[in-house]
């Protein structure tokens, strides 16, 4: 979709904010882009480098963390961001994470996680946030729930996909097509998505875990459709790579029921309201591989997409920082 152009904005004029954790997330939603605005200048004390452009109609900055991952990063990201576009009237962290797989919720990789309140949590929860006591780890404090106005556009996005199919695979072929090494971000086979039981092993880090034990491995009823899905809901953030079943499932549990993991977005969420977007490129376990990473990110990407049109870019937002 990226058109390149001429075009050079002021700082004022960009109102969306995406923050990515990796080069390959930020390429990502690059090329989503309905046409890529020229760079501006650099601002004293931001030492950020920003991609910018038009994203469904929006004038959307994106930046990426500078080589390290966490809070502390995406927090220092944030505050320049905040800093050198004071227009900025919504956030979006985009990416891809370990996904937690269960019963409820038939995650499959490939898939997209979006941040929504559930039950008495706001959409993203800071697992390792609290102290240990005599009786476990005594968790402490609340994120903040993305805006109304996000939520809303969310909410209607998943009644249309209830009548009609969402748009990643619309979205994510175009991007494709365009050639070069936008063929990295193409589907993986689907093969390659194998879920174990829930049993952690100690093996050396493989793309493909063909060396697994293969009795290990949970079946599952291929889909339908090749479509990835999207499952709305809670999502963990914390500072540590998960890569253990028994802790996926120890943590999941504490909080009612966890969708994915992730380490950037209670940086961001303890000083801006923000939504998170994650593509599921593992499953949070020891068999964690990198094979579905570039098209996790490339699908994430594409939902950021269908949401930012779901809003309005003429309208002002009240969503207070």
């Amino acid at each position: 979709m990226e058109i390149k152009s001429n075009i050079r904005l002021s700082y004022e004029a960009y109102t969306v904010a995406v923050i990515c954790a990796m080069s390959f997330e930020m390429s990502a939603v690059r090329y989503m882009f309905d046409e890529e605005h020229e760079r501006l200048s650099d601002k004293d004390g931001d030492s950020n480098i920003y991609a910018f452009g038009r994203l469904s109609g929006h004038n959307t900055v994106v930046g990426c963390l500078p080589g390290t991952q966490g809070k502390g990063a995406a927090a220092i990201i944030a505050t320049n961001v905040h800093r050198t576009f004071p227009s900025i009237r919504y956030w979006l962290l985009v990416g891809i994470e370990g996904g937690v797989p269960n019963h409820e919720n038939d995650i499959r990789l490939g898939d997209v996680v979006v941040s929504m309140p559930n039950g008495q949590y706001g959409g993203v929860v800071q697992y390792d946030l609290g102290k240990e006591t005599r009786g476990g780890f005594e968790r402490k404090g609340f994120l903040a729930s993305p805006p109304a106005i996000l939520r809303s556009s969310v909410e209607k996005m998943r009644s249309d996909h209830m009548l009609m199919d969402n748009k990643v695979n619309e979205f994510v072929s175009v991007m494709i097509e365009q050639g070069g090494r936008l063929a990295n971000y193409r589907r993986p086979s689907r093969q390659l998505d194998v879920l174990f039981k829930p049993v952690d092993a100690n093996h050396p880090s493989q793309a493909t875990c063909r060396n697994c034990n293969k009795g290990e491995v949970i079946s599952r009823r291929p889909r339908k459709s090749t479509a990835p899905e999207i499952h709305y809901g809670l999502v963990a953030s914390g500072d540590r790579v998960i890569k253990s079943a028994a802790k996926r499932g120890a943590i999941s549990r504490g909080f009612g029921g966890i969708l994915c993991f992730e380490m950037e977005a209670a940086g961001l969420m303890t000083h801006f309201p923000a939504l998170v977007v994650r593509g599921i490129s593992d499953y949070s376990d020891s068999h964690k591989g990198y094979v579905w990473q570039q098209y996790a990110a490339a699908t994430a990407a594409a939902v950021t997409t269908e949401l930012l049109s779901y809003l309005d870019p003429r309208k002002p937002c009240a969503c207070k920082l």
